[in-house]
């Protein structure tokens, strides 16, 4: 079976990145672009590869947590090991998120009713604002 190649190009458009962005993972070891001259040509495994990052990087984990995840995609074990280290972490950052999202609810709960208690201050001056 013949690879396909992607050129930085269609990578940055495909995946709406730059190519300073494609460049930067290929840096930190991410992505593993053939070169031919000057030019890099992406596999169709980068191509997962970022996808994955992507989401990753969505998801708030670590570029150090992402490269270490997709590292264990090749000890030859159909990918267990990489499977559950994943649902470790990602166990661990959706129970941050989730705190992150109460701590933010009740913020905006107390940010509503100072706001509110304001509104009432500034009518009962005269003042008049916005809903």
């Amino acid at each position: 079976m013949s690879e396909t190649f992607s050129t930085i190009g269609q990578m940055c458009a495909e995946f709406d990145v730059t190519p300073r962005t494609l460049r930067f993972y290929e840096s930190k070891e991410l992505l593993f672009p053939v070169r031919d001259g000057s030019r890099r040509l992406f596999t169709r495994r980068d191509r997962a590869r970022l996808k994955l990052i992507l989401q990753g990087k969505r998801f708030g984990f670590s570029l150090e947590e992402i490269r270490q995840l997709l590292d264990l995609y090749d000890i030859g074990d159909q990918q267990r090991t990489q499977l559950a280290r994943t649902y470790e972490v990602a166990m661990e950052r959706l129970s941050a998120m989730k705190a992150q999202r109460d701590e933010l609810t009740a913020a905006i709960g107390e940010l509503e009713e100072q706001m509110e208690t304001a509104r009432d201050i500034l009518r009962a001056r005269g003042v008049a604002v916005a809903a």
